[in-house]
């Protein structure tokens, strides 16, 4: 039985790990050949790639394989869903050290299909390649499905900017990472004194496997979306590329910001441990990878009810495109990477 990855070797590998895969009806040929074919009845395939690298982007101390799995598929489904796309297949490029564990990339393997099935996808090809560190290349393909494209350059003055799923929650559990806090052994005697309960644990449940709304990425589109992405990089960060991109002013109202009772929860037990910083608003204006959507809508749009109106789009001032909170300016405080 072999032990590490380096053991079974490259083919028996990817031997272990495509036999996962299942294919959709978007499958015309999947994985085994020197390509795979995808269905393409659109005549436009949409499509993203994203990376994941060991330390930068997880840690295995924090997360399972499996966990790992799910958030490489999810990051990059979400991009096609906020282009209003229906997700159809994925390409995986795996870079590994000969020691990791076969069990570890076969659990890898599971949560990509897991996720991959939940959002109605397939892993259709990839590669394999050893490396010091493990790093996660996914491509993402899409069907519009007849639709235009929801770019992020749409936005006109007097629309309305509405958000749908979490927000702030994987912010916060990052931070309970940071802190120390793995589960509920790892805080119960502060959380017990605090008086607070258990729902922070979802905090950490979203930062290790994000739930995007891949749904109403499509539904968004067929509602008339003028603008869209997932907030990846904090929703005053990700909502400035809306700004730019359609030449608009955003301003976002923090009272429509109204906190997920996990999130309030995971902030009192961050103060509770000394580790308090941002507050709950804080978290969802300028945190990060929770890849909720983010849409700009004309105001006539009779929106379901969970997309949320947190803030309007006006003309642009003399600083040109940009970003406020409640009118003041916000300067982006998400993720960036090189700095």
């Amino acid at each position: 039985m072999w032990s590490t990855i380096g053991e079974l070797g490259e083919f028996g590998l990817i031997a272990r790990v495509t036999a996962r895969f299942p294919g959709t009806d978007d499958v015309i040929l999947g994985p085994g050949d020197d390509a795979a074919i995808v269905t393409a009845p659109d005549q436009r395939v949409v499509a993203t790639t994203d990376l994941l690298v060991e330390t930068r982007h997880f840690r295995r101390e924090w997360s399972s394989a499996e966990d790992v799995g799910r958030k490489a598929a999810a990051q990059n489904i979400a991009d096609i869903a906020a282009m209003g796309a229906r997700p159809t297949a994925l390409l995986v490029g795996f870079a590994a050290p000969g020691g990791l564990p076969v069990a570890w990339a076969e659990e890898f393997a599971e949560g990509m299909r897991a996720e991959c099935a939940f959002a109605g996808a397939a892993v259709v090809g990839g590669d394999t390649v050893g490396a010091d560190a493990i790093t996660v290349s996914v491509t993402a393909l899409g069907d519009l499905e007849g639709r235009p494209a929801v770019r992020r350059n749409g936005a006109r003055p007097g629309d309305v900017v509405a958000v749908t799923g979490p927000l702030g929650l994987s912010s916060a559990g990052f931070a309970l990472l940071q802190a120390g806090v793995r589960g509920p052994e790892g805080a119960r005697a502060e959380s017990a004194a605090a008086g607070i309960g258990d729902s922070w644990q979802r905090c950490l449940s979203e930062h290790r496997r994000p739930r995007p709304p891949y749904a109403e990425g499509p539904a968004a589109a067929r509602l008339g979306a003028r603008a869209m992405l997932d907030v990846s990089d904090g929703l005053v960060r990700d909502l400035g590329h809306i700004a730019r991109a359609g030449g608009t002013a955003i301003d976002v109202r923090t009272a429509a910001l109204v906190p997920d009772p996990a999130l309030s929860e995971a902030v009192a037990l961050l103060e509770a441990l000394g580790s308090g910083g941002r507050g709950a608003v804080q978290h969802i204006l300028f945190g990060g990878e929770d890849h909720a959507l983010a849409a700009v809508f004309s105001p006539e749009t009779d929106l379901p009810e969970h997309w949320r109106v947190v803030g309007s789009v006006a003309a642009p001032g003399e600083d040109g495109p940009r970003v406020t909170v409640d009118g003041a300016p916000a300067e982006p405080q998400g993720w960036e990477h090189f700095r």
